[in-house]
């Protein structure tokens, strides 16, 4: 059963690697959906891709597992803190970029230049902060909404 599921990468025992399910299978099918991964995307949608996903999922540890998570403050207390992760984390990409690629080198539409690169940082502050905003909005109307599907499933 083992040698059905682990056997050398594309059979040949002698590269150093090994392929199982997940790393020939849906984990790659996975892996290669992601923004990083996927072909004919321009850096500037690759950086709203994960920024949105990095201000939706930033905002709920603030919000519930904050200072202020008892208050009527919370959420907006969470919602600022994602925010100055976000921005703080824009900080960081723009620093790595402007130290690890040149200014003349490549064409803004490769993540490996320096416009590319800054592409991607702008537009990861754009998602990042929209994301985190989007998510705010889902949780102040929350009540709204479980009404409104409350009401239609009754």
């Amino acid at each position: 059963m083992s040698e059905d599921m682990v056997r050398p990468y594309k059979g040949d025992p002698f590269v150093g690697h090994l392929e199982t399910p997940v790393s020939a299978g849906v984990g790659m099918v996975l892996v290669n959906n992601l923004p990083a991964y996927r072909a004919n995307l321009s850096p500037a949608r690759r950086g709203l891709e994960v920024g949105m996903a990095h201000g939706y999922l930033l905002l709920g540890p603030f919000y519930k597992l904050g200072p202020l998570r008892d208050s009527d403050l919370a959420l907006a207390a969470g919602l600022l803190a994602a925010i100055g992760l976000v921005v703080i984390l824009t900080v960081c990409l723009s620093l790595y970029g402007s130290v690890t690629f040149q200014k003349t080198a490549g064409s803004g539409n490769d993540l490996q230049s320096a416009q590319g690169w800054s592409d991607f940082t702008s537009s990861f502050l754009l998602g990042g902060c929209g994301g985190a905003g989007f998510a705010a909005g889902l949780l102040f109307s929350l009540e709204m909404l479980q009404g409104i599907s409350g009401n239609l499933f009754n």
